[in-house]
């Protein structure tokens, strides 16, 4: 099922997202909601969701990245589902790259990211999940644990000259990048 994203502005996008219990995973609701949740984030294209944009305050989000027209050129991301992620910086130098959200819709910035993160959470069934990310993998997952905290990419721009409406980023951003190539 597809579901509602909220949109910044939102009480719950703005939300630190409760633990979620090894009761709650077992269960058969939860299992829905995972589905509707990897559904929703395939069907407007996002390469992450997370519960507090669908109107629910749990540590849960979900992520992948497979051929996305919106990053045509990022690095493959496997399906993974994320409960009560806990992320420990492993490199101090942080990447630049363009971000957009499903809760921000049509407008894209440069944000900074720490380069490597290590990833403790639970996986989809309850099972313990502890692996690194790094680059593009590592943007995301920062980018959704964010939402978890209430927090977006917004947050974490330096300046916001680079924010651009999402029609002139790809004029002026991308379409430029390939002219350059």
């Amino acid at each position: 099922m597809i579901l509602k994203v909220a949109r910044l502005g939102h009480p719950i996008v703005r939300t630190r997202a409760r633990e979620v219990t090894h009761e709650e995973i077992a269960g058969a609701e939860f299992q829905a909601l995972v589905d509707s949740m990897i559904e929703t984030m395939r069907e407007y294209n996002g390469v992450g969701l997370a519960a507090t944009q669908i109107h629910l305050s749990l540590q849960l989000a979900v992520l992948e990245v497979n051929g996305n027209p919106r990053y045509p050129e990022a690095e493959a991301v496997p399906l993974t589902v994320l409960v009560n992620p806990r992320l420990t910086i492993l490199d101090d130098s942080r990447i630049v790259g363009w971000e957009g959200c499903l809760s921000i819709p049509d407008l894209r910035g440069a944000v900074p990211r720490y380069k490597r993160v290590r990833v403790q959470a639970l996986g989809r069934r309850g099972e313990e999940l502890d692996f690194e990310a790094s680059d593009f993998h590592a943007r995301v997952i920062q980018h959704e644990t964010d939402h978890l905290r209430g927090e977006v990419y917004l947050d974490r721009l330096p300046d916001m000259h680079s924010l651009s409406h999402l029609a002139e980023f790809q004029r002026f951003v991308v379409d430029a990048r390939a002219r350059q190539s």
